[in-house]
């Protein structure tokens, strides 16, 4: 199960709205987000919580419930506890942070999840993966590097494949505020995944509802 989830982004108000901060966004817009405790510490800012009240959260927020109303149950295989982390080592050194916390709390990598941009969808798609290549991000390199293995959960956010753009400065500039709007519905949308992943035996079942998944049909 997971126990760990890592945002990926560039520390620094120049690049809080930037489309390699997707991650962040999408951290910030979650209805629990301002609940945790954060600290800073494991070259990061990161919080821990009981699952137990996480799960509460996820019931009184309406994020995830039972057919009857009640709150989401935590299987018995469960982690007593679930990390959250921002990398503040800017988005190429992103495993040093993860290594960090992962060694300190005895975390495997196939119970890291990393949230992050992906040039390789378009706005508005979003794909849960388990292993496989990097796509070229520099920050999956890095958690790679740190690991030694490709073997961790990915949450992938669609930034879309700029046409006649430097990539750096793409990544770089900020999202327009029709694609911030794309942003917000996207993210309400995903939360439903990213509950149903903190609390899944079996997150591989889940990607076949959610190995790729469009959730705006059209974002132009």
């Amino acid at each position: 199960m997971i126990k760990l989830i890592a945002f990926l982004g560039n520390y620094g108000a120049e690049y809080k709205k930037t489309r390699h901060n997707v991650a962040w966004l999408y951290a910030e817009q979650l209805p629990f987000y301002n609940k945790l405790n954060w600290q800073q510490k494991f070259k990061g800012e990161y919080a821990v919580v009981d699952i137990s009240i996480l799960a509460e959260w996820f019931g009184t927020t309406g994020m995830l419930t039972k057919k009857n109303g009640e709150n989401p149950e935590v299987p018995k295989e469960a982690p007593e506890k679930i990390f959250f982390l921002k990398p503040l080592t800017y988005m190429n050194l992103s495993g040093e942070s993860i290594i960090a916390i992962a060694n300190f709390y005895k975390i495997k990598p196939d119970e890291v999840l990393v949230i992050h941009d992906e040039l390789e969808l378009p706005l508005g798609t979003i794909s849960l993966k388990w292993s496989g290549g990097l796509g070229g991000h520099n920050g999956l390199r890095s958690t790679k590097g740190v690991f030694g293995t490709a073997d961790f959960w990915r949450l992938r956010f669609g930034i879309s494949k700029p046409i006649n753009a430097n990539i750096a400065d793409y990544v770089l500039s900020n999202f327009t505020e029709d694609e911030q709007i794309v942003l917000s519905q996207i993210f309400s949308q995903t939360n439903e995944l990213f509950e149903k992943l903190i609390l899944s035996k079996e997150p591989q079942r889940l990607i076949q509802n959610w190995g790729k998944k469009k959730l705006i049909a059209d974002t132009n």
